[in-house]
């Protein structure tokens, strides 16, 4: 089949793009829900998983026709793993991911007339908290490729929406549950932070949820090896 050019770098922009908006809506949100609800942490939670359950609905539904709408690399990793799509397109989702989600993260601070990188002193070092990013990892992508293997792909928005709203209250660690999060956030100081020393664990375990999603998700919905619509790929990614 012949190459139409400057696809792959459409889905890269949109993957970059995305993913600066995600984390842009995650840390602008916390910023706001800090200064409007100073003395009520439980309000500045709620204040801050709407919004981002809300732009994360948004951008999915923007970007997925393009990209596939990931946002995430242990979402593209499962993607590869199942068969949706060649290993070969994963280091450019990846950087895609991780430098549109930095730059968000500093477009962030700066809205909010903060210094453009303020490294975070939140500490986020728990065993608890790293069991709970296995869950909310393992959720989360579990939740995709079921709808994608069953041929529901327009659900996809609004059910990744709930379960991150959702998954903010019900995970110890408010559900970070992507890698490119994870290193975001490690760039300001402010509710959604996590210090630089506390990212990588987070980030084992976000993979180590994500790896267990992929075979469950093979084993529970299997398509059958003559099936035409085998291909398992998330919304978008034709």
């Amino acid at each position: 089949m012949a190459t139409v050019p400057g696809v792959h770098a459409r889905r890269l922009v949109a993957e970059a793009l995305g993913s600066g908006f995600l984390v842009a809506a995650v840390i602008g949100s916390g910023i706001m829900a800090e200064r409007l609800s100073p003395d009520d942490v439980g309000l500045q939670l709620l204040e801050n998983a709407a919004a981002t359950a809300g732009v994360l609905y948004v951008i999915i539904v923007v970007f997925a026709p393009v990209s596939g709408a990931h946002f995430n690399p242990v979402v593209t990793m499962g993607d590869c793993l199942i068969g949706g799509r060649p290993w070969r397109d994963l280091p450019g989702y990846v950087g895609a991911q991780i430098a549109g989600g930095c730059f968000g993260a500093v477009v962030a601070n700066l809205m909010f007339d903060l210094p453009a990188v303020e490294w975070s002193t939140k500490t986020r070092s728990a065993g608890h908290l790293w069991l709970a990013e296995v869950v909310a990892s393992l959720g989360l992508v579990l939740l995709i490729f079921a709808l994608v293997r069953t041929d529901r792909s327009r659900l996809v928005a609004g059910a990744v929406a709930a379960y991150i709203g959702g998954a903010y209250f019900f995970t110890s660690s408010t559900s970070f549950a992507n890698p490119m999060v994870s290193v975001a956030r490690t760039f300001s100081d402010t509710f959604a932070g996590i210090e630089p020393a506390s990212a990588p664990m987070f980030i084992l375990m976000q993979i180590a949820g994500a790896l267990a999603a992929a075979a469950l998700a093979a084993w529970l919905f299997p398509r059958s090896a003559d099936d035409p619509t085998d291909e398992v790929v998330v919304p978008g990614d034709r």
